[in-house]
């Protein structure tokens, strides 16, 4: 029987990045690189032109939002950071009063920030005809909100949204948060207090710590010493209206004290985040349409991610077993990156592979920019519009 493909970080240490081809160590080589890797269509066997972009939490960091593994990432600032995993959410009452007590306080945060110029660029090469579709790690839906026009497939879920482990339903996050804030009126005045001293904008960790918090990703923040077992949050309202039916027929407990939080005492009626929580199996059917988002393209380009998952590992080695080319750009070691650069051509200039350490919205603009200046965006387009015509 196969293993199920689980959210386990991998916390050994990552070795450093061999930049490929050799002068994609500035702006300018690094976006000559990545346009010779995107436009080329002489490398890979099916001449398949098309690009799947696979990224990951560096690519949100321009947008406010913190990261794992960059200078100022969780893992780099806090080493003692550990999330909170899918067994011990579904097991523990108190486990989900930390957790949504410390979702309570990064939401608002989460919920202002927009995309950044590195979403923006990926939107253009989408209407370039260079990018083919995404697959991202993140749960902050900036890349479907960027390019609604462009598919992407969010391995790990979405924030933007809760689901029932009871019934499934689903229930958005904005009225989730009214309710948590309803239930924890001390909390609600606290958040408001740290948002007006911008406490929860900073990116600057030590400027975080200096007013008491650690910020992680996913909304996540950390109140050394808080008191997380008053939290209270409500439970699923369409469990509560019909408490659904269990194996063997009878009827689940859903109970909530007076003001409506769900008490220890039920047995359904649970909320979840709907993201794949670390230690949690993704589902088939997304597996399933990852693997063939690899399979449709012809190259693979990971963007600001270390490639720590498993689930996201995997799919690059997938394109590697497949012979397909591979660029990846990200801050930092990728995890396994060793084993995707070899046997490439001496002298190859980014059309066989790419390794670039930038950050993406500095570099994936200046690619769009001089696409458009050497014409070629235009020719890229044209190809693009034939191709879907001939569908």
């Amino acid at each position: 029987m196969q293993k199920p493909f689980m959210r386990i970080p991998y916390t050994g240490p990552l070795p450093p990045p061999r930049i490929i081809p050799t002068h994609a160590n500035t702006l300018a080589g690094a976006a000559n690189a990545l346009i010779q890797f995107l436009a080329n269509s002489s490398t890979h066997k099916s001449s398949n032109r098309s690009t799947v972009i696979l990224s990951g939490a560096g690519v949100s960091v321009a947008s406010g939002l913190a990261d794992y593994r960059g200078t100022h990432g969780t893992y780099t600032q806090n080493k003692t950071y550990r999330p909170i995993y899918f067994h011990e959410f579904v097991e523990s009452h108190e486990a989900r009063k930390r957790y949504w007590a410390r979702s309570f306080l990064g939401w608002t945060t989460l919920h202002r920030a927009r995309p950044n110029a590195g979403h923006q660029a990926v939107k253009e090469l989408g209407e370039m005809g260079l990018i083919r579709s995404v697959i991202t790690q993140n749960v902050d839906s900036f890349h479907p909100t960027a390019h609604p026009s462009l598919p992407t497939l969010e391995l790990h879920g979405y924030l933007r949204s809760l689901v029932c482990l009871s019934c499934r339903t689903h229930l958005p996050r904005s009225t989730f948060q009214d309710s948590l804030s309803s239930l924890n009126p001390t909390w609600a005045t606290f958040l408001a207090s740290a948002l007006a001293s911008g406490a929860l904008e900073t990116e600057n960790p030590e400027d975080r710590r200096a007013k008491g918090m650690k910020t992680n990703p996913d909304g996540d923040v950390d109140l050394p010493d808080a008191p997380y077992s008053t939290f209270r949050y409500p439970a699923c309202p369409t469990c509560l209206a019909n408490p659904p039916k269990g194996a063997d027929g009878s009827r689940a407990r859903v109970q909530v004290d007076a003001d409506g939080a769900w008490r220890d005492t039920s047995t359904a009626g649970v909320l979840k985040p709907a993201v794949t929580m670390f230690g949690e199996s993704i589902a088939a059917d997304v597996k399933h349409a990852a693997e063939e988002a690899i399979d449709g393209a012809g190259r693979i380009l990971v963007v600001g991610s270390s490639l720590a998952t498993y689930s996201a590992w995997r799919l690059v080695r997938r394109a590697r077993d497949r012979a397909m080319p591979i660029g990846v750009l990200n801050l930092g070691g990728v995890r396994g990156e060793e084993e995707f650069f070899k046997g490439l051509s001496v002298g190859q200039r980014g059309e066989e592979g790419v390794r670039v350490e930038m950050a993406a919205d500095k570099v994936l603009p200046a690619v769009v920019d001089r696409l458009k200046r050497s014409g070629a965006v235009e020719i890229e387009r044209e190809r693009h519009s034939m191709s879907i015509e001939s569908r």
